[in-house]
């Protein structure tokens, strides 16, 4: 995603600010996905009707190019247009929370739970139509039914191949915060995809204890201010490991190709804090002025078309739509566990705290 180095950097801080509900004054993020269309098939399990011609407003945190690719094949279903403001999705939801019923925002996608149940803790989003959550597990979405899970991304740990075996991978993040590992260590602290595995070492282990593995890991990494400089750090060997999102490595392979790729996933063991496969999700915006066209953009992705091309897109996440699958995955989703129920994940306020008290961010 074009941007994200300079965007992580701030993310997590922005997301505490939207979970504590404060209205700090946001610059909107610039870019619009291209509208044209990409398909001559204009059949579509979420038909334009009379929506046609109407434009709607999303609020983008996902990838960008997949997104782009997804408003054009909607707009060529559906006769919708949709325009894109792609950014962080911390800074799209407190921007949200800012401009409140004023926001031009009918639609919020976001990568992780956190940011989606921030606004709907605060009352901000519509339920989501039948259609769309009905198009994906229930577990995957809302428990309340304000937002849909669209597709699914699984933590790992990225390794060095020429500095660690692939049997020496550690079976836990908890492993982690052990003194063997000083100086061997690369994090990401500030990235939203870190917090959640945070949130689940607290519901496991306790806060006191979550805060000694933080201070661990404090004491035994360096800290990178994104997950690409993260996987990019263990390729070229600075560091021998750290916790990603799989999909960060699978980009990095594409981009260096085999010869340039020293680097491999290793998946911490079933049941694990750090074995978390968590959803990106949709959610339609309560004051939006296009609820229908809104409602039929979520229904759109979580239909078979959208989520075929969520498997074969270059961000490399696992549709949730059933009967489509990744291939271009080598570890399928139905082997990495059951996906975090979103609600346990909560709104990340603990977790930021936490990292906040150790000074990791």
């Amino acid at each position: 995603m074009s941007g994200v180095v300079l965007r992580s950097a701030r993310r997590s801080a922005v997301l505490a600010v939207a979970v504590s509900l404060s209205v700090l004054a946001m610059a909107g993020c610039g870019g619009s996905g291209d509208q044209g269309s990409t398909s001559s098939d204009k059949s579509s399990p979420a038909s334009g009707g009379s929506l046609k011609g109407q434009t709607i407003t999303v609020y983008s945190g996902q990838h960008e190019q997949t997104v782009s690719t997804l408003v054009k094949d909607f707009r060529a279903r559906t006769g919708i247009t949709a325009k894109v403001r792609a950014g962080d999705e911390a800074e799209l939801a407190n921007q949200i929370l800012t401009e409140g019923p004023a926001s031009p925002a009918d639609v919020f996608f976001a990568e992780n739970p956190p940011a989606l149940t921030t606004l709907e803790n605060k009352g901000l989003l519509a339920k989501a139509g039948s259609a769309a959550l009905s198009a994906v597990p229930p577990a995957d979405s809302s428990a309340k039914g304000d937002w849909v899970g669209v597709s699914a991304r699984e933590a790992a740990f990225v390794y060095n191949t020429g500095k660690l075996q692939a049997a020496k991978v550690p079976s836990s993040v908890k492993d982690l915060a052990d003194p063997a590992w000083k100086g061997k260590l690369g994090v990401a602290p500030s990235e939203t995809d870190f917090t959640p595995i945070v949130t689940r070492v607290i519901k496991e282990e306790g806060q006191d204890a979550a805060k000694s593995w933080l201070e661990g890991l404090k004491a035994n990494s360096k800290v990178y201010s994104s997950n690409e400089d993260l996987v990019t750090a263990v390729n070229r060997g600075e560091v021998e490991g750290g916790v990603i999102d799989h999909y960060y490595w699978y980009r990095l392979r594409d981009e260096q190709g085999a010869a340039g790729t020293h680097s491999a996933l290793g998946y911490f063991k079933p049941g694990d804090p750090g074995a978390l496969v968590d959803v990106s999700g949709a959610a339609v915006l309560s004051h939006g002025k296009h609820q229908a066209a809104a409602q039929a953009f979520l229904a759109y992705l979580t239909s078979k078309p959208a989520q075929q091309i969520i498997a074969t897109s270059e961000s490399y996440e696992y549709p949730l739509a059933a009967g489509v699958k990744n291939t271009k995955v080598s570890r399928a989703l139905a082997d990495s566990g059951p996906v975090a129920r979103p609600g346990d994940l909560g709104d990340g306020k603990e977790a930021l705290d936490l990292l906040k008290s150790v000074g990791l961010l």
